[in-house]
């Protein structure tokens, strides 16, 4: 399947007293590579999808390598892992030919801003995110085996527990790793 494909620029102004990019700045980053795809790219096409509204209900990011200014942007790759009824789940790499900077994820929910609630995903919604559909092997596992447990009256105790993140640290509900 596709990815998309964002070239961002680097700004004096995202370091930090360490000098390196900031970690919030790379929660500005994805919505840059997120807004790219969503808002120019698919209305780019011939579609209003997404014009409605969105709000992100969750952000995970693992930072795998300081990045320090220079006047080459990296590449921020984003791709769908999940397609739900009323929710979406995009996953970003930040890199260059170097390294690998950063893996992200983010939750969205469609929303609908003249009622003020979350929405279903449209038909064409589904359709346009369906293009880069590549769901995450941690994901597609993880439901299997919940799935599986959930039809054996003996579960494990292990199949049973919260699932933790992709390194397998389990961490409180909202803690982002750094």
């Amino acid at each position: 399947m596709a990815r998309h494909i964002y070239s961002c620029p680097l700004r004096w102004s995202d370091m930090d007293a360490f000098g390196h990019v900031n970690n919030v700045t790379f929660l500005r980053y994805l919505e840059e590579a997120r807004v790219d795809f969503m808002w120019r790219l698919a209305p780019g096409s011939g579609s209003d999808a997404f014009t409605g509204g969105v709000v992100v209900a969750r952000h995970e990011i693992d930072y795998l390598k300081p990045l320090v200014h220079r006047h080459r942007p990296v590449t921020i790759e984003t791709w769908v892992t999940q397609i739900g009824a009323a929710y979406l789940t995009l996953r970003y790499e930040i890199k260059d030919e170097d390294a690998l900077y950063v893996r992200a994820t983010t939750r969205i929910v469609p929303y609908d801003l003249d009622q003020g609630r979350p929405r279903r995903v449209t038909p064409e919604e589904e359709k346009f995110l369906a293009e880069y559909l590549e769901p995450d092997p941690v994901t597609k596992g993880a439901a299997k085996k919940a799935s599986k447990a959930s039809k054996t009256p003996e579960a494990s105790e292990e199949s049973t527990k919260p699932a933790g993140s992709a390194d397998g640290a389990e961490r409180a509900e909202g803690a982002v790793s750094v």
